[in-house]
């Protein structure tokens, strides 16, 4: 099929998406996970065999796919039925990315007003599809099960692309402007496994790793996961081990999840200690785990402050964004841009960037309250989430693609616990 394989991969991810929607949203939300795991992988071996596209076209089927419940969307918002109040965060937030399109088209820019207006608002729309479409419980288990899957395939794949990296990989890694993979070398991979960058991957797992550490049997943890935890090493990627981190410890302040998250804690932590001494690749764990350690020493550290302060000296600058034709993609003489702070600052501007801001922190703080009030596991689990993806703020970009995807399903899932609550109560 040459080129058309991209095109027929797109339109194959939305039919999976309609169709996988149609039987129940459990299900869809299984297809989604799948699809944004493993759709960057097989961009890789149709850019292989036909050569390198630079649009990535083939990334938007998982998006198109989570556009299936928007029929049904409209019809509730159409409908006579006042909104939600879960509804606020998402559209403050819709209406920030709004206005970054709108920057961005009045510049011209319409590839990236295009691009940036799908990664940011197809999570949205899906999000606001789930807040009546199922039990946000039975919504959890199902992703939860999802990762079972997930987590052994992409874990496997991430170990041996780290020793020895597929051609696939290789070519992607020589084109792709990305600056955090690695070297397409053995040894010199910072693990993204089938997924489209270490931090994607990373955050990716440590969701997955909370998911089923929790929500499964204790010996489908240990087989299912262990390949995925030593992965998520090998990605090298700090944030997401915070993340997971601050999660786990969420979750050791409940009763219902104390004893769970107190084991999960400590296999993480043998793996670690394991894996930093007892692996081939053990000095680079290890070298990795000790610069947590470092504080305002370590380089990543002090290039994120340096980005603060340069923006802060700079800030009548962008005071009203310049949307989202900002991109990091090591360009020469251009300021990278690490974390929602300093990219919703750019992008939408002062005012812009704090309401966008105020939206995700509005929609965690929701999730976080609901777990504190329903104390159920899968209500704890999502609100870990939502502080794992608090901690993530700083430090990087949760407001796209599969990782926008990640957040706005489950703080939503979260806020509806309550109303599940008394729905079983009557």
């Amino acid at each position: 099929l040459g080129g058309l394989s991209r095109l027929a991969f797109v339109l194959g991810c939305g039919a999976a998406g309609w169709y996988a929607w149609r039987r129940s949203p459990g299900e869809h939300l299984q297809a989604a996970l799948v699809l944004f795991a493993f759709a960057p992988f097989v961009r890789r071996l149709v850019d292989l065999s036909v050569g390198y596209d630079q649009t990535g076209i083939m990334l938007v089927g998982p998006l198109l796919a989570l556009l299936a419940p928007f029929p049904q969307l409209l019809r509730r918002l159409e409908s006579d039925r006042p909104l939600d109040a879960r509804m606020g965060p998402i559209l403050l937030v819709g209406a920030c990315v709004a206005y970054a399109t709108v920057l961005s088209m009045f510049q011209g820019d319409w590839m990236n007003a295009a691009s940036g207006a799908l990664k940011w608002s197809v999570p949205l729309f899906y999000a606001a599809a789930l807040i009546d479409a199922a039990e946000p419980e039975e919504l959890v288990r199902r992703a939860a099960a999802a990762f079972v899957v997930i987590l052994p395939l992409i874990g496997l794949y991430g170990i041996w692309q780290y020793v020895d990296p597929p051609s696939w990989d290789r070519y992607w890694m020589s084109f792709a402007p990305i600056m955090s993979a690695g070297q397409p070398i053995p040894f010199g991979v910072r693990t993204f496994s089938t997924m489209n960058g270490p931090a994607s991957f990373a955050t990716f797992t440590a969701v997955g790793l909370l998911l089923v550490g929790f929500l499964r049997p204790g010996w489908q943890t240990l087989v299912f996961a262990s390949p995925a935890a030593l992965a998520l090493l090998l990605s090298l990627y700090r944030t997401a081990w915070l993340s997971l981190a601050v999660g786990l410890l969420f979750c050791l302040a409940f009763a219902t999840t104390r004893r769970r998250a107190a084991v999960v804690l400590v296999g993480l932590v043998a793996a670690a200690v394991l894996a930093a001494t007892m692996t081939p690749f053990g000095d680079v764990i290890g070298e990795r785990l000790s610069s947590l350690s470092e504080g305002s020493q370590d380089g990543s550290a002090q290039e994120r402050l340096e980005e603060f302060v340069t923006l802060w000296s700079q800030w009548d600058s962008s005071l009203f964004g310049v949307g989202f034709t900002v991109t990091d993609v090591g360009s020469a003489g251009a300021m990278p841009v690490d974390g929602m702070i300093i990219a919703c600052w750019l992008t939408m501007g002062i005012v812009g960037g704090l309401a966008c801001l105020t939206g995700f922190v509005w929609a965690a703080g929701r999730a976080i309250a609901t777990s504190l009030q329903d104390g159920r596991r899968e209500a704890v689990l999502v609100g870990a989430l939502a502080a794992g993806g608090l901690a993530q703020m700083p430090l990087a970009s949760i407001a796209s693609g599969e990782l926008g995807f990640l957040f706005w399903t489950f703080v939503v899932l979260a806020s509806a616990a309550p109303h599940a609550t008394a729905r079983q109560a009557a």
